[in-house]
């Protein structure tokens, strides 16, 4: 157990889960691997031993019973924080106030994604290690990015390189390391996304993750790439 800085206070992990979804229709609930998508977050939130609660918010009955059938608490989210428009935010900082009315002093807040289910429990435990053991105020979980030679179109619709000048190609092993925010999940200090309405801010960090944990799922081809890459997870062959 990692040592909490007040051992009155939580670690609290929120999940939002909107009922609608454009990409793949019920997708937090869509099985993935044998099991609803959402339950691989929960699952891995439990088993992590820095984790005091994991709470789904969502406006949509039956991912809140799926949540709870596999042990999470649950919050109901209000219609108006619920549409395409709406952002993760809303939900966490709606669940924030709603666990604290529960009388729950938060310490930090784990804000987590459902459309990455390819985590482990010792993700969360060690990127509030080093949260703590950084001083940090937001912490958003990264993938290192290697050899990336990245071009985007400007203004005039003319290719332009972004990572590198394309005049004075380096070397790979002189490219300098970037990383890529993969959405995963990230921790903050509660404060911080009251008075801002922000996941990150104040002294940031990044968690470096595994290359093969940085995957989302927001379309059907996702969803079928993402569930190889599991099973060749759960098989012991990644």
């Amino acid at each position: 157990m990692i040592e909490q800085l007040d051992t009155n206070m939580e670690m609290v992990a929120v999940i939002p889960a909107r009922g609608g979804s454009r990409g793949v229709p019920r997708k937090n609930i869509k099985l993935f691997c044998g099991k609803p998508l959402i339950a691989w977050s929960i699952e891995a939130l439990l088993g992590s031993k820095s984790v005091s609660s994991v709470w789904v918010s969502s406006d949509d009955e039956e991912i809140l019973q799926v949540a709870q059938d596999y042990g999470a608490r649950t919050i109901i989210r209000p219609a108006e924080i619920s549409g395409d428009m709406a952002t993760s935010e809303s939900a966490w900082l709606h669940a924030l106030e709603y666990i604290q009315d529960q009388g729950v002093s938060i310490e930090l807040l784990v804000a987590v994604q459902a459309t990455s289910p390819i985590r482990e429990s010792d993700d969360f435990d060690k990127a509030i290690k080093y949260f703590y053991e950084n001083s940090l105020d937001s912490l958003f979980s990264a993938t290192l990015i290697e050899d990336r030679f990245v071009w985007e179109k400007n203004d005039t619709n003319d290719y332009v390189s972004v990572t590198y000048d394309w005049r004075m190609r380096a070397r790979r092993q002189d490219l300098k390391q970037r990383y890529l925010e993969n959405g995963s999940f990230y921790i903050l200090k509660p404060e911080l996304l009251e008075k801002t309405n922000n996941r990150l801010g104040g002294k940031i960090g990044a968690f470096l993750m595994d290359s093969y944990k940085q995957f989302q799922i927001d379309s059907e081809e996702d969803f079928k790439f993402c569930q190889y890459i599991m099973q060749g997870f759960l098989e012991g062959e990644i």
